[in-house]
């Protein structure tokens, strides 16, 4: 007898429906199965994908920013200033979202003074940018106003020493089951490994997650042994080390992203790791069998990035790669760099690339070239950058599009079943983990706005429901 099976679903291959024979949590048999279960679901031809993987998130700051202030329809400081003084929170407020990158005026922390005594922080719809007021920069011990970078970066920081509800993490998790996705890869700032380890043993355990960590915690993961992808011990597999994530230059919205040519009005964006240490720090993370998953935006960053994957010999991704130089999409075929894109950031940004990056933007998100180079993809979403939802990101890399304007340069666009196989770590197949997600609506004829909203019916990991709505 079987553990589970799923009657009647339509799988990719398969002229007709089939069942699916789940044991042990792992995929059986796919096929006609005669033999019964102790529980069985009949799809009714549903048809059912490997289940999904978001290769980038933060996800604490996703949790959180799921009862921020919403800002990220601000189109000026005054714009901000009318939301945060509608705002009905005490007490410190923090928002999320906001693009100021080609605002008529700079944030300043007078402005947020004047719309909101109490203290405010703001954070960038990039994560790159923290609008402080002065009683906020009082509280957590930064200087008040627009801060960039690093200094943004210790305020989120700052942010995230706040207690987190098990309720509103657990929420999160459900909601991403929801949407069909059974693992991360987790680049939160904190120790990610610790505080997953620690859910896991409290029962929040409906995701696997692949733990990345920043550079002050390198040391310490060499000396424990922590080869990327080995399981943590007391997790039941659901949690993997991850890799070193080093962030090399900023973002387009902060105008800190790294470029070749200058932005409107000069400057070039910041490369924050010298390339001859970066490559050190990859070598010694290469050492220890340990992954690198470097941040770089602008073209000049990813061509350091490139160039210290080759020098140190290291494996693993570039996050984000947006603006690539002509033939770097071959260098990262070539040296067989995973390229963790997140879609959804190109219709984010198309209207400030177009102004920021003129004459630029037919290289900019470049996936159609990536792909047709041999590189491989990794989608995510960066949550909260953009939603933890694996069927945004399909919709903008097939699509370019979500707001019903022609899809932006849909020469770089990708079709429906790269864009999930980029979503994805298994397969519908004996021998693979019965990681699955059964959808209520057909995919391959979905446009762009139903792509994005595709309702899932089911979600299976490791053969365990975390999701149901049939």
């Amino acid at each position: 007898m079987h553990d589970l099976i799923l009657r009647h679903a339509r799988v990719r291959g398969f002229d007709r429906p089939v069942d699916i024979a789940i044991d042990g949590g792992v995929i059986t048999r796919v096929g006609a199965v005669e033999r019964r279960a102790a529980e069985e679901i009949v799809l009714e031809g549903r048809a059912v994908v490997p289940g999904l993987w978001d290769g980038h998130v933060h996800f604490s700051q996703w949790a959180r920013t799921r009862g921020r202030l919403d800002v990220s329809a601000a189109a000026s400081v005054d714009h901000v200033s009318v939301l945060v003084r509608e705002a009905e929170p005490t007490g410190m407020l923090v928002g999320f979202g906001f693009r100021w990158a080609t605002w008529g005026e700079t944030p300043t922390a007078e402005a947020l003074d004047r719309a909101r005594v109490a203290p405010t922080v703001l954070l960038s719809g990039d994560l790159h940018s923290s609008w402080v007021n002065t009683a906020a920069a009082r509280a957590l011990g930064c200087a008040p106003g627009l801060l960039r970078e690093d200094e943004a970066f210790a305020v989120q920081v700052a942010l995230g020493a706040l207690p987190l509800p098990d309720a509103e993490v657990a929420d999160a998790v459900r909601a991403a089951g929801a949407r069909g996705v059974v693992g991360i890869v987790d680049l939160e700032m904190d120790d990610a490994l610790e505080t997953w380890g620690a859910r896991i043993a409290r029962g929040i355990d409906g995701l696997r997650v692949d733990a990345g960590f920043y550079a002050p915690l390198l040391d310490a993961r060499v000396e424990a042994g922590a080869a990327s992808g080995t399981a943590v011990a007391g997790t039941r597999g659901l949690l993997r080390h991850g890799p070193l994530k080093i962030i090399t230059d900023g973002s387009l919205n902060t105008r800190t992203a790294h470029c070749i040519d200058p932005y409107p009005g000069g400057g070039h964006g910041t490369q924050n790791v010298p390339p001859a240490e970066l490559a050190d720090l990859m070598r010694t993370a290469t050492r220890a069998g340990i992954a690198c998953a470097i941040h770089a935006i602008g073209d000049h960053a990813n061509d350091i990035a490139l160039g210290a994957f080759e020098q140190s010999g290291a494996r693993g991704s570039i996050e984000h790669a947006q603006l690539l130089a002509d033939g770097d999409a071959d260098r990262f075929a070539g040296l067989g760099v995973i390229a963790s894109v997140q879609p959804e950031h190109a219709l984010d940004d198309r209207d400030v690339a177009d102004v920021l990056w003129e004459g630029r933007t037919h290289r900019a998100f470049p996936l159609r070239a990536l792909i047709d180079a041999g590189a491989t993809l990794a989608l995510g979403s960066d949550a909260p950058v953009a939603p933890l939802d694996p069927w945004i990101a399909i919709s903008a890399a097939v699509h370019r599009t979500r707001d019903g304007r022609p899809g932006w340069h849909p020469e770089q666009s990708i079709t429906l079943d790269e864009a999930i196989a980029a979503s994805t770590r298994s397969r519908v197949a004996p021998g693979n983990p019965a990681d699955l997600a059964v959808l209520d609506a057909e995919p391959g004829t979905a446009d762009a706005a139903a792509l994005r909203a595709l309702p899932v019916a089911l979600t299976l990991m490791g053969g365990r429901v975390t999701h149901a709505a049939l």
